[in-house]
Formats: C-alpha cells, structure tokens, sequence
C-alpha cells in the first residue's frame, strides 16, 4: 500500500484555500516527496508526515510554485537535529537552483544533501520503490514522474510442494527465487519449476504526477496503467486557448490522458487561483466530475490510500 497525503493542491500561488503544490508517498518505512512550493513547511506541521521521515525529494520543475519550499523545510530539519541524508532529483538546473538558495538563506548545515539532476527517461529506486521519469512539456524544463511498488514474488503453495515431494527447506526458497530445481522422489530424478508451485509475480501500485504540462504522449506512455494519475488541471475547458499559451493543462485534457493510458483514478491538482469563489470552484469541480469515471479533486491534507 502506498499513502498519498496532499500537502498543497493550488497551483501559481497560495490562496486561502490551496497551498502551492507538495505531494507525499509514504510507502513502508520510506517517505517521499514530489514538488515543494512555498509554505509545504508549515503544511506538513498540520499533517500526518513527519518532515524528518522524508528521505527524497522529486522536483518536477524550477517555478517558485514547485520548488521555493525547500530552504525553508531543510532550515526546519537542520533545527531538529536531522543527521540522515537528503536527495534532491530534479531537471537539469536543480543544483544550481539548489546551490544559490543555500547562499541566499545560510543555515548550520548538520546533514547532507545531495542533488542528482535527470534529463528523463532514467529509472531509479528508493528502498522498494522504483521510479521513473520522462520529460513533458512546459516552458521550463519539466518531469513528470512515476512511483510504484516493486513486484512481489507471487504466492508460494506450500501443498503443491509438499505433494511434488519436495522436502521444506532451502529447495522452497530457491523456488520462490524463481530457481529451477533438482529433487529424488521414489528413485527418480526429477527437475521443478518454479511455476509448478508459485503463482506469477504480483504487479505493485503506481502513481503518476504530471508534473505542469500541456498534453503530451510522453506522459500518456508514462502513465498506462498507473493506479492513480495525479494530474495538473489549471484550468475549465472554456480556457482551453489560455492553457495552450502558458502550457498547462485543462480539466479535458487531463481526463483525456487518464482515459488514453488506462489510469484507474484522477486526481486532479494545481487549480488556478482564480477559482477562488465558491461558485467558481463548485464549477470546476462539476466540470471534474463530469470528465471522467473516477475522479478526485482533493483539497489540502486530503489523504488518499492506494492499494492493489
């Protein structure tokens, strides 16, 4: 199981109801953040996430918005007395981005922070999580990131082993380790495979974060068959030629992502500031519902359980 806890779900600005955007993944002992904007300190203070359990940050891209969160959040588990490492993944850019906020706020530097910059496309992991990334399009360099569970070895049937002969012990791990085996039963030399006696391996969770973009087929590839699609959607369709100046994306055009690639959930995040009124975001949200099967457009420090 993966938690997913919104830390800030506006986009451009905070408004009173939306912090800019912030994103956590706690999977096992592992946590994970996906974008920092401004104010995600205090944000997590409200929240069931503990800053100093955060072992990484994925930066989608350089606007203030995603990014200026992060002096501040480091300052805080520097005065905490953090001492495990923290990594910073984000486009090309982040460590010199990184680099002059060091110098802007100085802080006592009390554990170490590492940056690694992508250019999309690498595959990497962080305890049992594999992530990946690809570039999409917006009018900075931009990542859109997939996080998803390694597989787990398929189920082990213990009377299907028993019943072939084979005694318990080493033989019934190097079978669930996918190892062909050789065992005596009634004078004979017989050879078990694996399949014999475990079921397939079992595909883990995903969730995908677009990241700011307009539509494109890379995060289409990125997202097919993500359980959850965590997609920006500034603005109402009546915006659709706006969306396409700035490169961003519409509430149709992410549900029309989500329905290419096969997504089973939409969230959708990064609404513009100007819908602030009631009625304007009631609109929004009507539009939301009405753009795809299951969809959800969560509100600040919303949590949301993904399981298999």
């Amino acid at each position: 199981m993966m938690r997913l806890t919104f830390l800030g779900t506006g986009g451009t600005w905070p408004t009173r109801r939306r912090g800019s955007p912030a994103f956590t993944i706690t999977h096992g002992s592992a946590t994970l953040m996906v974008d920092c904007g401004e104010g995600t300190q205090r944000q997590l203070v409200q929240s069931p996430v503990s800053p100093m359990k955060i072992k990484g940050i994925l930066i989608t891209h350089l606007h203030g918005d995603h990014f200026l969160g992060i002096p501040g959040l480091v300052q805080t588990m520097a005065l905490n007395d953090r001492k495990a490492e923290l990594v910073i993944w984000g486009p090309v850019g982040t460590s010199n981005a990184w680099e002059m906020a060091r110098q802007m706020c100085p802080f006592k530097e009390v554990f170490k922070t590492s940056v690694i910059e992508l250019h999309g496309g690498e595959v990497f992991d962080l305890k049992d999580l594999r992530i990946r990334c690809t570039r999409v399009n917006h009018s900075v360099p931009t990542l859109a990131y997939r996080v998803q569970e390694k597989d787990r070895p398929g189920r082990f049937h213990r009377d299907r082993a028993i019943s072939l002969g084979i005694p318990k012990g080493p033989l019934w791990g190097r079978l669930q380790k996918g190892e062909v085996i050789t065992i005596v039963n009634k004078g004979r030399t017989v050879e078990v495979r694996p399949e014999l006696v475990v079921d397939p391996p079992r595909g883990g969770v995903s969730v995908v974060f677009s990241g700011d973009t307009s539509p494109t087929e890379e995060l289409v590839e990125l997202s097919r068959g993500a359980n959850v699609l965590v997609h920006e959607a500034t603005f109402t369709q009546d915006l659709e030629d706006l969306s396409g100046e700035v490169m961003h994306s519409t509430i149709e055009q992410a549900a029309s992502t989500a329905r290419k690639a096969g997504v089973k959930k939409l969230v959708l995040v990064h609404s513009s500031p100007r819908y602030t009124k009631e009625s304007d975001f009631q609109r929004y949200l009507k539009e939301a519902l009405s753009s795809f099967e299951d969809v959800l457009v969560p509100e600040d420090l919303d949590v949301l359980d993904i399981t298999r």
